[in-house]
């Protein structure tokens, strides 16, 4: 068996500093979110998925800095086991309708993009409600700290 810091192409080579790598924990049945998107609240979704996709180092996924290798490569059957990993956690976090939508892309970036052009667009109304929302928090019986994490939250929407 190689050393986990040799550097080799092969998964088993793969430290774990490297975004290719699949941790022993990791599988495909899990959810990073705890927030499913249903078509509301894609700003949120969307930052759950973010933090929990850096926190597993596979960002360069959806953000395209870690593009597809060609299939020649030696590479490619890493990134295409990574790249799969990841779409199993992006559409086991979307409703089954959504996910329905997006599960004949073939990369975990056209996925993600997919979703950020239809869900992403700003929404006059949903605008307006998230400001009227706004307005109205008043600090009533709450200690400060509950007030101003409600006002954040609402703010942080907008």
């Amino acid at each position: 068996m190689s050393n986990l810091s040799s550097g080799s192409d092969s998964i088993i080579g793969l430290n774990s500093s490297n975004p290719l790598f699949i941790a022993p924990s990791d599988n495909s049945s899990s959810i990073l979110v705890s927030n499913i998107f249903n078509g509301a609240g894609f700003t949120a979704w969307k930052r759950s998925m973010t933090i929990s996709l850096s926190a597993k180092n596979k960002l360069g996924f959806i953000n395209g800095s870690l593009p597809q290798p060609s299939v020649s490569s030696p590479k490619y059957s890493d990134w295409y086991r990574a790249n799969s990993m990841v779409i199993s956690w992006i559409l086991n976090s979307l409703h089954k309708n959504i996910a329905e939508s997006v599960l004949f892309l073939q990369t975990a970036r056209d996925i993600w993009k997919e979703l950020n052009q239809r869900y992403e667009q700003a929404d006059g109304a949903l605008i307006y409600q998230i400001q009227r929302q706004l307005y109205s928090i008043n600090q009533g019986s709450d200690d400060f700290a509950t007030y101003f994490t409600k006002l954040a939250r609402v703010w942080d929407e907008l």
